[in-house]
């Protein structure tokens, strides 16, 4: 039908919880990556590399802007389940989201990738970002491993986590010492821009279309979570000891 979007797939009936929490997450991502797009155009125009570290600067500037629920909360909307059924839960519903967003911008950029970034890739590369750092924040909360510092500070530290593709170690220092001067901060852009830079081949939608893109998102966001839990095993605090 005229209008209609043939990826979006509309309940039938009652949307359980879960499914409803997963709704609104991919509403406020879906205006946040519209931002972003909006944002980058003109940076995208001045090249490829100047596109990256726009995108990379777009990348830290969102990062403390995501929400991110704790341990009590997610318990809360997944009861019963154990910390490894709960990281199950969250990393099928990160996969979904980073595979919606492959979708989305592989539809609409069936182009060659011409010598700048268009705004479209910019806003999945922030958006497809966006949602895998929620997934680690609230990784980092099921295994008992939340950074310490304030939301801010904690914000910083998961990002460097995404881009390591590793768990923090709340016992060494290093790994959580953002406090953002001058030096730190062009040190966590460069870590930003190489993983951006790597992941950059599998972001690319075009020529590929929407179900490649979405299949490709969802199957690094898996990986990137594979990584992250085997590196947050070896420190896990059980919730009792919280």
């Amino acid at each position: 039908m005229a209008g209609s979007n043939p990826f979006r797939k509309r309940p039938s009936g009652p949307v359980p919880d879960d499914a409803a929490d997963t709704h609104a997450e991919r509403g406020r991502r879906a205006s946040l990556v519209a931002g972003v797009g909006r944002g980058l155009v003109h940076a995208g125009k001045r090249g490829m590399g100047a596109g990256l570290t726009a995108v990379a600067d777009r990348i830290i500037a969102v990062a403390p802007r995501v929400q991110v629920r704790n341990l009590a909360t997610l318990r809360r909307q997944f009861p019963g389940l154990g910390p490894e059924e709960l990281a199950d839960k969250l990393v099928a519903g990160a996969a979904y989201g980073t595979s919606t967003v492959g979708a989305g911008v592989g539809a609409a950029a069936m182009l060659p990738v011409p010598p700048a970034m268009p705004a479209e890739l910019a806003a999945e590369i922030v958006g497809v970002a966006t949602v895998e750092l929620k997934l680690i924040a609230e990784l980092h909360e099921v295994y008992g491993l939340r950074a310490p510092g304030n939301a801010y500070q904690r914000s910083m530290a998961y990002l460097r986590a995404w881009a390591d593709e590793r768990g923090i170690d709340v016992t060494a220092p290093s790994t959580v010492n953002i406090a953002l001067g001058v030096q730190m901060r062009r040190e966590l852009r460069q870590r930003v821009l190489k993983r951006t830079f790597r992941k950059l081949p599998s972001l690319t939608p075009f020529m590929i279309g929407a179900t490649v893109g979405a299949v490709m998102n969802r199957r690094d966001t898996r990986r990137l979570a594979e990584r992250v839990r085997a590196d947050l095993r070896g420190r896990q605090v059980a919730w009792e000891a919280l």
